[in-house]
């Protein structure tokens, strides 16, 4: 599941007119007091007199705007394919893939947009054979699955109660407050309303039915430490709809959109499934981290990724719900077939039935030298003991060898440096990047603040197509040795994520520390020197 921390942000739109400087705080150099990881500055002390060679990154997502401004010019395009022709060109069993391949959509164009979760999905697999059955009465073999069965059901139904109860809740209060704010600028006659317009307008009514909304949205506003109204109003309305996605399709065991693949789910050796349409009905979620990897650096629009030689395919596999196993081992497969040299997997979920069809594409990858960046998840949990799938290790309990696994970061060194919903994990996170207030693009040539790991991982993922364009003989470990031996080591107190203990950040991550391109390449560069013996 791509889940962005909606609620935990106050800046969700901030303005598209702000310097990538000024809004991009983790593209800064480091400082005593900020975690920023110096891309700016590895450009221009590192790297100036340096030739890089192109990258491909895959993107394993919801979908990418693929006109927006800041993308169109990075994005991959198959030189073997003909656009538009209804031909498989290039014979590689995907008709017309001219930017990448959606997993999740149908030949006849049609797309998943929702989806349930695992659970759901284990339930709805199991209640045909066990519902109404006694465990007592069942053999040894059948009462593991039973048992399964009475905990995905007790799950499901708990989940789909409280987030209807939830969203009942707020829909009322989202809709009362959209309507409010919009009366109000109406009535003022203002474009925008801040709590500086709120307040000057409270000061100076007279009407005391227009004054009680001013004043009831201006503590509103103060009690969530927003300044503007309209910022308030679409994170409630991204919150509304979470919540609204949550009980009508994720949990709702009565729901199935699969049918509009037309693929069986249960087949994992199934390739040739989907379709070409790589936006898909909801690309806001993978246009945000394509942005972070490489959003162009040099036509002074909007933002700027971190690599400045790269191509983004997209691989559509990941709905607004739990990705299936199945289409994240096809996206891994087709990616690594297509070339791309770096995947990036921002997504995760807790239950895995198709594991090895993951772990086989895993391992696929890895004989092809290809690094995967994967984001560690938000759930706030140690994922040494609490599961996260895809996992960083194999079944058998070894290493993935060829994963980076991100947790996130937040701009102060200081007791908030840890993002207080990201997962960790001494020996299973391998190092922090920045994943709170990150500004990227989103789709409509737009752009907005968001916060996840899945906002971190595309950072790591950036940082690994710098070396690898301006290092095109590294390796994918060598790369990943790289990235994790200069990361920027921190020794500070925070909050344990979702919990109130303070701990070392060092000891939330194997490496302790936050991704630092500066630091990476200038170890890359004194290899590169000790190896060439100048």
């Amino acid at each position: 599941m791509k889940k962005i921390i909606l609620w935990a942000s106050a800046g969700l739109c901030m303005a598209a007119t702000a310097s990538a400087q000024e809004t991009q705080w983790y593209l800064r150099d480091k400082t005593d007091s900020t975690a920023s990881i110096s891309v700016d500055r590895a450009y221009r002390e590192l790297l100036a007199n340096r030739k890089p060679t192109p990258v491909l990154v895959a993107v394993i997502d919801g979908g990418i705007d693929t006109s927006h401004v800041d993308l169109k010019s990075v994005l991959w395009t198959n030189p073997r394919e003909i656009p538009g022709n209804g031909i498989d060109d290039d014979k590689n069993g995907y008709v017309d893939d001219i930017h990448g391949w959606n997993f999740i959509g149908g030949k006849d164009g049609r797309n998943v947009s929702y989806e349930t979760v695992e659970i759901t999905r284990i339930y709805n697999k199991l209640r045909s054979q066990y519902e109404g059955k006694d465990r007592k009465t069942l053999k040894p073999a059948q009462q593991k699955e039973y048992d399964l069965y009475v905990k995905a059901k007790n799950e499901v139904t708990k989940n789909q109660a409280q987030y209807k109860s939830q969203y009942e809740g707020i829909h009322g209060f989202y809709t009362q407050y959209a309507m409010a704010v919009d009366a109000i600028k109406q009535a003022l006659n203002v474009p925008k309303l801040d709590t500086a317009t709120l307040a000057k307008a409270l000061d100076t009514l007279s009407n005391a039915e227009l004054r009680r909304p001013v004043g009831g949205i201006l503590q509103v506003l103060r009690q969530q430490g927003v300044a503007d109204a309209e910022v308030m109003k679409s994170e409630l309305g991204k919150y509304d709809e979470q919540l609204k996605t949550r009980a009508e399709y994720n949990y709702n065991p009565d729901f199935d959109s699969r049918s509009i693949v037309g693929d069986n789910p249960d087949d994992v050796n199934q390739r040739n499934y989907g379709n070409a349409d790589i936006n898909g009905p909801d690309p806001d979620h993978g246009t945000h981290v394509a942005g972070i990897i490489g959003a162009d650096r040099t036509n002074n629009l909007g933002v700027m990724g971190i690599a400045d030689a790269v191509k983004i395919m997209g691989v559509r596999a990941v709905p607004n719900g739990d990705e299936r196993d199945k289409d994240i081992a096809n996206a891994i497969r087709y990616a690594v077939d297509n070339g791309a040299q770096i995947i990036n997997m921002s997504f995760g979920k807790d239950y895995s039935p198709q594991r090895k069809a993951v772990e086989d594409a895993e391992r696929y990858a890895y004989s092809k030298g290809v690094l995967l960046i994967h984001a560690a998840g938000n759930d706030g949990k140690d994922i040494d003991t609490a599961m996260n799938y895809p996992a960083p290790r194999f079944e058998d309990g070894t290493a993935v060898p060829n994963v980076i696994t991100v947790g996130a970061s937040a701009e102060p060194v200081n007791n908030e440096l840890v993002a207080s919903f990201s997962n960790y994990g001494k020996r299973d996170v391998d190092v922090f990047a920045p994943g709170k207030e990150i500004y990227s693009t989103v789709p409509g040539s737009k752009y907005e603040n968001n916060n996840g790991t899945s906002m971190a991982s595309p950072v790591v993922a950036g940082v690994a197509a710098v070396l690898k364009s301006y290092f095109p003989k590294l390796t994918y470990a060598d790369i990943k040795r790289i990235i994790l031996a200069s990361a920027t080591p921190y020794h500070v107190k925070v909050r344990r994520p979702e919990s109130s203990t303070m701990v070392d950040f060092a000891t939330l991550s194997k490496t302790g520390g936050v991704v630092n391109l500066y630091e990476a390449v200038k170890l890359a560069l004194a290899e590169e020197k000790s190896k060439s013996g100048k």
